[in-house]
């Protein structure tokens, strides 16, 4: 078992592990490179990444002034989950040996109360000052962790003001990524909702289906832009994430009742 805290940079290259990672996000903001898809990060996020797992964090930019991800990162391997289970109830002795056993896929959780961090920071105390009974300690506190990040993940109640808080991690997500390629199922596994239990999230607090509200947003960044600047059409098209000015145009004239250029000339203002 290891518990560190680094900060990450871009020295460290992509790579996976014969052994399971629980990594939280304590500071700063960048990127976090798992497989194939790649996840805005900031304070709060713990990811839980099974063996096998590529992945590997970035800052936002190579400039000093950006202020790097500083992340808590917890590792164990099979032997020690094993050793573990002897005290877990069913559910997690087999959560915990899907991550073991590359039958699980990564998931995130968001921290909604600091529980997360808490024990984040216990455990790497723990770690760093070694005393009698810290390997007590560390096994205690690490079950609190997987047991934890497993009912954020997988609880079926959960507090309305927490789903509330924890809903609009996902609608700035959106808002910081809305002309990317965004779907349901990357979101799922940003949010740590089934892709079910965020279209009836959407539809409870946005009163849309995530693919309405998408569009929506996508149009209404559009139409700042064009009340707003000079840009031409066909960028402002790319810039809010359409593939095509053809299928921008046709969206936008069905959403807001006019052409693009239409609007532009009822309504643009020049700064």
């Amino acid at each position: 078992m290891l518990v560190n805290r680094f900060t990450e940079d871009f020295t460290v290259p992509y790579h996976e592990h014969d052994f399971i990672e629980y990594c939280y996000v304590a500071e700063g903001n960048g990127f976090h490179h798992i497989e194939q898809e790649t996840f805005p990060i900031h304070k709060g996020q713990l990811f839980v990444i099974p063996i096998g797992v590529a992945h590997v964090f970035r800052p936002a930019t190579p400039e000093r002034s950006s202020k790097p991800p500083i992340v808590y990162n917890c590792l164990f391997d099979t032997h020690l989950a094993a050793q573990l289970s002897t005290f877990q109830e069913q559910p997690i002795q087999e959560h915990l040996s899907s991550l073991g056993s590359k039958a699980s896929s990564y998931f995130s959780v968001f921290d909604r109360d600091g529980s997360i961090e808490s024990i984040m920071l216990k455990l790497y105390r723990e770690m760093s000052v070694k005393e009698t009974g810290s390997r007590t300690m560390l096994y205690a506190l690490l079950n609190q962790l997987i047991v934890t990040a497993y009912r954020r993940k997988y609880g079926e109640t959960e507090n309305p003001a927490c789903e509330s808080a924890d809903f609009n991690h996902v609608i700035h997500y959106l808002e910081q990524n809305f002309n990317k390629a965004i779907t349901l199922s990357e979101l799922s596994r940003f949010s740590g909702w089934s892709s079910r239990h965020l279209q009836r999230l959407f539809l409870k607090h946005t009163g849309q289906s995530f693919g309405s509200f998408l569009h929506n947003l996508r149009i209404q960044k559009s139409c700042e832009m064009l009340r707003s600047s000079s840009l031409k059409i066909g960028l402002i098209s790319d810039l809010v994430g359409y593939l095509s000015i053809d299928s921008f145009n046709i969206a936008f004239k069905k959403t807001v009742g006019l052409t693009p250029t239409e609007y532009r000339k009822s309504s643009y203002s020049p700064r």
